[in-house]
């Protein structure tokens, strides 16, 4: 009902001051009228281009894409190609819909074990990856201690987790070589 009364209201103060409160009116009306008019100009197409779409780029590597869109793009990135595990879950990821949220999660983990992926592959060719640094301690050291603290503190608790139940596993294994 406001919005019929400015429309149908002659200008003048009360009016203008009616329009003024509502943020973007008169956005569509004559564009002679509109101040920013002439700097608004669409830029015309490139001259003397002799092609309605770029040339595609080569397939050098597998590339996924989506279900809903058909086709590829003509420009794709190349650098990190499905691999392993996690190229297998973003492959079947990329067999949903867009707006399937197991989509998305699967793209997560794939995400998280491509990480695991790529520090075991660190590994088996003689690097020891800095996870620390290239997780951002020293950062997170400077401006969020506590946090830092606690997720240490968590590793702590699992690396010692982890110890216990290789040891109470060896100890195991142990009493049945015995007992044979």
């Amino acid at each position: 009902m406001h919005k019929t009364y400015i429309e149908n209201t002659p200008p003048g103060p009360r009016a203008q001051a009616d329009r003024a409160a509502i943020t973007g009116w008169g956005a569509d009306l004559d564009k002679a009228n509109r101040p920013a008019y002439p700097m608004e100009r669409t830029p015309p197409r490139l001259p003397h281009v002799h092609w309605a779409e770029p040339a595609a780029q080569p397939h050098t590597v597998e590339v996924l894409t989506s279900i809903e869109r058909p086709g590829i793009t003509p420009v794709f990135g190349t650098a990190a190609p499905p691999r392993g595990l996690s190229g297998s879950l973003r492959r079947l990821a990329f067999e949903a819909s867009e707006n399937d949220v197991r989509r998305w999660m699967l793209l997560l983990l794939a995400d998280r074990i491509d990480v695991v992926e790529g520090v075991l592959e660190d590994l088996m060719r003689g690097h020891i990856p800095n996870v620390l640094a290239e997780m951002g301690a020293a950062s997170e050291w400077k401006h969020n201690r506590p946090a830092l603290l606690r997720k240490l503190a968590l590793l702590a608790a699992l690396a010692a987790a982890a110890a216990l139940i290789a040891r109470s596993l060896r100890h195991r294994r142990e009493e049945r070589r015995l007992l044979r």
